[in-house]
Formats: C-alpha cells, structure tokens, sequence
C-alpha cells in the first residue's frame, strides 16, 4: 500500500528528488515542522530530509530553501528548549 503525503497524495517520490524536496519544503513551511516530524509524514529518513533540504533544494529553489531555513533555524535555536520540558515531563510523570 504506497504511503499518502500530507495532501492525501501517493508519496512515492523516490524517483523526483526535486519534487520530494519541494514538497518538504512546504510542509515544513505550511506546519512549522521539524525534520524529524517530516521524515515521519513521508516516510523517509531524518538523513534524507536534510540533504534534500540543506543541499538539493539551494540548486534549483533559492527562494523556497531561503524560506524552509529561516523555519530550520528557528526550531535549532529552540531544540534545547524543547528538550528541557520533553524531560521535565518525563520525570514529573506527565504524559
């Protein structure tokens, strides 16, 4: 059964890594997602995400890349905050 992406759509982009990047991209962007979350949508690894994102997408989508890092750096300047409550509800039992 092939996976759906985030609008119902078959995912199967193995073979259009620019459409695979594009649609990242956009997710990321539309769902202020992390890269672990949009591996998890698609169905791909974290490793894969970044480089479409980090290294693919810059070649042939200046501007969307411009915008998916502005999102990528936002959540890397908030994972140690993240972080700190993951762990404080873990400890304090909250679920």
């Amino acid at each position: 059964m092939p996976r759906e992406n985030h609008c119902g759509e078959c995912c199967c982009l193995k073979g259009n890594i620019e459409e695979r990047a594009c649609q990242l991209a956009l997710y990321i962007i539309e769902n202020k997602a992390t890269v672990r979350s949009a591996a998890q949508r698609f169905g791909i690894s974290k490793s894969t995400v970044h480089k479409d994102l980090s290294e693919r997408l810059p070649a042939f989508n200046k501007p969307l890349y411009l915008q998916v890092k502005q999102v990528l750096d936002e959540n890397k300047a908030e994972r140690h905050i993240r972080g700190g409550i993951a762990t404080r509800k873990k400890y304090r039992g909250v679920t």
